[in-house]
Order: C-alpha cells, then sequence, then structure tokens
C-alpha cells in the first residue's frame, strides 16, 4: 500500500529532486544549471534521497499531495514498467505540466492529447518516422546529409584550432536537423530554430508562463511554408505522403520532431566524450566502422549501442511522467483519478544493484542484458515509446562513424570521464571540449 511523505520528506524531495531537475531545464537545458548540477552532483544526490525513501517508506509508489495535486513518486522498477505499459489508458503522457509546457510550441503534438486524437496522431507518428525500422526508407539521403555536416564541422575545425566544443557541434548539428526535416533550403533557417529556442525556454517554465501565442503563430507560419515544400528525402515530403486521420494536425507534429533531435545532439556529444576516454571501447567502434561501407545506410550495432549507454548514463529526459485518467489500485489503496506519477530515469537507469551502474558498457545493449532489466529507458517503453527512436540511433550513429572516422578526439579534461572510476551521475554536456586530431592507425 502507498505510504504518504511527511512535510519534511515532501520538502526534501522538492529541494533535492524537482528543484534541481527545473533549474536545469526540462523543455530546454540552461547552461548555469548544468553547470551547477554537475558541480554539485545533483542527480547522485537525488537518486541517495530516493533510495533513502525508498527503505524508509517500502516500494511505493510515495505518495505526495501538495496543493490540492496528487503526486507519486515511482521508487520500484517494476512500478515504473506497469506504469509504462499501461500508456495511455489509465496513464496518460498528457499531464498537467507537460501540457503547459508543450502548448508553447506543438499544442497539437501527440504527447500532449488523448482518446482518438492520440490514437490517430501516434499512429501517423509511427508511420512517418517508421517506427520498429531500424532503417528508415530514406536512410540513404539522411547518411549523405549527416555525412556532409560532420564534414563541414571537421574542415572547419581543422582549419582553426581543432577544438570542438558544444557551440560548434550544436551548430553542426541544428543544420543537419533542419536539413533532415525540413530539406536542404531549411538548412540555414536559423531563424526558426531561434523562434523555437524562445518558445521552449518559455516552455521550461511550465503552468508559470503566459501563452507566447503571437511567437508562436510566426514559429507556426514560418514552419508551415518549409513543410509545404515537401522537399524530397526529407520528413516533410514523407509527411505529405502520409495519410491522415482528420483532427491529425500532421504539420503540428513537426515540431516535436525538431525539438527531439536537440536531445539526440545531446547524446551524440556525450557519447563522443565517453569513447575520446575509454580505449577500449574507442577501438570497438573503430573495428565496426573499418568493415563497414560508411557512405551507404549500414547498422552500426556497437555505436548504436554506445549511444544507447549515454543516454542510459545521463538520461535526457530525466522524468518521464504519467496521469492516471481514472481511479487505481496499488495494493489495495486506490489513487484517485488525475494522479501525477513521477519517473525518475536516474534511479532505475543507475541502480547500485546493478553490476554496470556507473561503467560504460556498450555490451548490455547487444546481449539481452538491457531488455531484460526492467525500467531501463533510454526512449521510455511501452505504448508510449518514441515512436523516432530508430531514427534517432540511425542519424546518432551516423555521425559518430563520420567524426570518428578519420579523427581522434582528445578532451580538455581527460580525468572528467576516467574509466578506471565510476562514472559522474551527471554530465554538462555544455562544458564538453575536444581537440580533433587525424587518426593514424596504429600509432
Amino acid at each position: 500500500m502507498p505510504a504518504r511523505a511527511s512535510v519534511r520528506d515532501t520538502a526534501r524531495l522538492a529541494a533535492q529532486v524537482l528543484a534541481p531537475t527545473l533549474a536545469a531545464g526540462v523543455i530546454v537545458r540552461r547552461r548555469a544549471g548544468m553547470a551547477l548540477a554537475e558541480r554539485y552532483a545533483v542527480d547522485r544526490r537525488a537518486t541517495g534521497l530516493l533510495s533513502e525513501l525508498r527503505g524508509a517508506y517500502g516500494p511505493g509508489p510515495l505518495r505526495v499531495d501538495v496543493a490540492g495535486r496528487h503526486f507519486a513518486v515511482v521508487l520500484q522498477a517494476g512500478d515504473a514498467t506497469r506504469i509504462l505499459n499501461g500508456t495511455p489508458d489509465p496513464y496518460s503522457p498528457s499531464t498537467r505540466e507537460k501540457r503547459a509546457s508543450l502548448e508553447q510550441f506543438q499544442p497539437h503534438g501527440v504527447l500532449i492529447s488523448r482518446g482518438t486524437e492520440r490514437d490517430s496522431r501516434r499512429a501517423f507518428n509511427e508511420a512517418v518516422l517508421e517506427y520498429g525500422h531500424q532503417v528508415h526508407s530514406l536512410a540513404p539521403r539522411m547518411v549523405r546529409t549527416v555525412r556532409e555536416e560532420a564534414g563541414k564541422l571537421l574542415g572547419a575545425t581543422t582549419a582553426g584550432d581543432g577544438e570542438i566544443d558544444w557551440t560548434a557541434f550544436r551548430t553542426a548539428w541544428d543544420r543537419t536537423a533542419r536539413r533532415l526535416v525540413l530539406g536542404d533550403t531549411g538548412r540555414d533557417d536559423t531563424g526558426l530554430t531561434a523562434m523555437l529556442g524562445r518558445l521552449r525556454s518559455a516552455a521550461n517554465w511550465s503552468v508559470a508562463a503566459p501563452r507566447r501565442t503571437a511567437l508562436r503563430d510566426r514559429f507556426e507560419r514560418r514552419l508551415r511554408t518549409h513543410l509545404d515544400r515537401a522537399e524530397p528525402g526529407s520528413l516533410a515530403a514523407a509527411l505529405a505522403a502520409t495519410p491522415a486521420e482528420p483532427g491529425t494536425d500532421p504539420a503540428g507534429q513537426a515540431p516535436h520532431w525538431l525539438f527531439a533531435f536537440d536531445a539526440a545532439g545531446i547524446a551524440t556529444f556525450r557519447t563522443l566524450a565517453l569513447l575520446s576516454t575509454h580505449t577500449a571501447q574507442e577501438t570497438q567502434v573503430r573495428n565496426e566502422l573499418a568493415v563497414t561501407d560508411l557512405t551507404e545506410p549500414r547498422l552500426l550495432p556497437y555505436t548504436r549501442a554506445c549511444v544507447l549507454e549515454s543516454v542510459r548514463l545521463w538520461p535526457t529526459t530525466p522524468f518521464v511522467l504519467r496521469e492516471s485518467v481514472r481511479e487505481t489500485d496499488w495494493g489495495g489503496d486506490a489513487l484517485p483519478a488525475g494522479t501525477e506519477f513521477l519517473i525518475y530515469t536516474p534511479l532505475f537507469h543507475r541502480d547500485e544493484s546493478l553490476p554496470y551502474s556507473d561503467r560504460l558498457t556498450p555490451e548490455i545493449w547487444l546481449d539481452g542484458t538491457a531488455q531484460d532489466t526492467e525500467a531501463l529507458m533510454p526512449f521510455s517503453a511501452g505504448p508510449g515509446e518514441c515512436p523516432g527512436e530508430d531514427l534517432v540511433l540511425l542519424v546518432t550513429s551516423t555521425m559518430l562513424a563520420a567524426l570518428l572516422e578519420r579523427h581522434t578526439y582528445l578532451p580538455d579534461r581527460p580525468g572528467r570521464l576516467r574509466p578506471d572510476r565510476p562514472l559522474p551521475r551527471t554530465l554538462d554536456h555544455f562544458g564538453l571540449r575536444f581537440t580533433a586530431l587525424p587518426h593514424r592507425p596504429g600509432l
């Protein structure tokens, strides 16, 4: 039976789990917030507190009632799995806080939809993004695009001081994302990305932020201009060619794709950081690349596994939220409709009972270990799992392959991610910096 947190422990949850996550930015990461989060090891503190509360109150979910709202903090992997497998009924992804945030720039997005609208939008996203297919039908064009942008990034880098920081990588990644979603004519539309960034910054404040409807209208008009071209080889073309049920709003799904590519870029940059410090895993990746025609769309299982490990180690979505659409039973105790379940992914991804908890171990994604471990959810799980997972893994692994094909990366702070020490629970991607050097096999 779920216990109820005391006033003191409710305050501790707010101060040590919720507040640091909000300060770092939920919809768009804040540079200062992420720097502080790494400095003060906020994820380690948060998982420590949640583990302590699990010992004090039992497996949960732990009830927390604040200002008339009902919350339940999930403390057990089995409960997290139950909730995610119960999406969208009785556990809807469309929570009050998520709606308030995402309505800023995607009011008709699938994540904040319910009922038949949610069903049609989910099916549409799955069709365009080709959910369940590891190689998208547009993969040949996607691979060329990613390799071109990686080459331009490296060309600009080696022409200068050889340094790649987050700003340089993010600029190249945004160009890549715009080309993949909108086509080549969208490559240099930095204004569109800037508008989306301002809307996402407002979304960080959720219910506390006013609606920026005028800015959203300008963003939508500009986005639809690109989508209406339906440039061949782009997701915009796939969107135009995919049948949609009434009320789906096909164009209204595209903002989330651009939004999600940001998290994919963070995961890619963190993976590069891991490989720059973990010689054994970097060698495995290079061995895979050496026997693969990288100009063609090919699966790169080990490289993909490294990306999945990056997201396990540092989830790009630290909180997975679900809201019960009706009363639910937990151990004989009824939790009312409208209860919001909070799943803090680092608690399960870094569970100390896992032998690989704080180590880079891509093999778990290849030998079935990860699939057999409850509550490892790099792309969420269950019927609400990210429909773009396969596409993202294709793009991220291709970018890493293009960057590593002929270059080696020296981190400016090699001690930050030493393989002989537990990896930090929080990693500020803004602070990552590398020097790119030509790779000379055997030297």
